[in-house]
């Protein structure tokens, strides 16, 4: 089986986490994958609403592709008070309790950026006698932007309108020890993976099935592969975030298999395959059914695409929040993904 450098994947991470894609601002995240495919001698293609997918080899009477989103979770501006403060809806599913005292970066739509925080309106405990037990949601949290705008009228001077996006900052870290902290590993870290696969082709590894990378851009929105998928392929691997937490097996070393989701089963069939190609790999893994989840699968079924579907992905804790998962994880998913696309 064909091996890969981890710190491979962790450069490209490093970029990818770099550039702000929330929901429906991914232009500059489709560019730098075109740019970067490019630039490995391949064709990547990029779609209307900014898909690219990538055919890195075509021969084999398989033909699998492997997903992966690079669209976030963000913010989106609702409303400008009186007082200059912005309120937001959200993009995605982020947790409200992880985006408290979240840097912030405010993206209007004359390509000007203002930086901010987001707070629990009167968030100072030597006032607010109740500010541990407030609920926090839309309508008690606020951004406080970093410019002297006091008032609705400064805020507008500033070019901020309504609909505008707001980016949070990842905080990526890599520790000595091995583990990956960061906003965004769902799903740029299965990205980089990705990303990191198409460069070992360009080196010259080989592919024993045709395959074609699957980068989504509206996937925390419920229609991310619903097109771009090649017409004439079979398979479908989708790479996304291993669920960790409690009632689950999976840790954040482990590469997590999982059998159904929220939307329903995965196919029967190509699960078990890659449940054995982990066995016989001595791979970490684990199986799961995540209670609260969808992926590029559901999309591209309910669009018709016919395909057999499987989910794969390094375990990652705290999802939609701070982000953890570990190399291990990392090395334990491309390896299986190697394992599949090898045979």
């Amino acid at each position: 089986m064909h091996t890969i450098d981890v710190n491979r994947v962790l450069d490209h991470l490093r970029q990818l986490v770099a550039i702000p894609s929330p929901t429906g601002y991914t232009d500059g995240l489709s560019r730098h994958l075109m740019d970067t495919l490019a630039g490995y001698g391949f064709s990547p293609i990029r779609s209307r609403k900014g898909t690219v997918s990538c055919t890195l080899m075509d021969k084999g009477a398989r033909h699998t592709v492997l997903s992966a989103h690079v669209d976030t979770l963000g913010l989106m501006v609702r409303e400008i008070t009186e007082t200059g403060r912005l309120r937001f809806t959200r993009l995605g599913s982020p947790s409200y309790q992880a985006l408290e005292t979240e840097q912030v970066a405010v993206h209007t739509r004359d390509a000007r950026t203002y930086t901010g925080v987001v707070q629990l309106q009167n968030a100072s405990k030597h006032v607010n006698e109740e500010l541990d037990t407030s609920a926090r949601n839309q309508d008690t949290m606020e951004i406080l932007l970093d410019e002297l705008a006091d008032g609705k009228e400064a805020v507008a001077a500033l070019g901020i309108c309504v609909g505008d996006v707001v980016s949070l900052d990842p905080r990526l870290v890599i520790t000595p020890s091995g583990f990956i902290r960061s906003r965004f590993l769902d799903d740029k870290l299965s990205a980089a993976i990705l990303l990191a696969i198409a460069e070992a082709v360009c080196g010259g590894m080989g592919l024993a099935r045709k395959v074609t990378l699957h980068f989504s851009v509206y996937e925390e929105v419920g229609h991310g592969a619903s097109q771009g998928v090649p017409a004439d392929a079979e398979d479908m691997l989708v790479v996304d975030m291993g669920c960790v937490g409690d009632g689950l097996t999976c840790a954040e070393t482990m590469v997590s298999i999982c059998a159904m989701d929220s939307t329903g089963p995965y196919d029967y069939h190509l699960t078990t395959e890659l449940i054995e190609l982990a066995k016989a790999n001595k791979l970490q893994y684990a199986v799961d059914i995540y209670p609260s989840y969808g992926s590029d699968a559901a999309s591209a079924r309910e669009a018709g695409h016919d395909l057999r579907c499987a989910l794969i992905g390094p375990g990652v804790y705290a999802s939609h929040g701070y982000e953890r998962s570990h190399v291990q994880g990392v090395e334990n998913a491309m390896k299986l993904i190697l394992a599949y696309i090898g045979r």
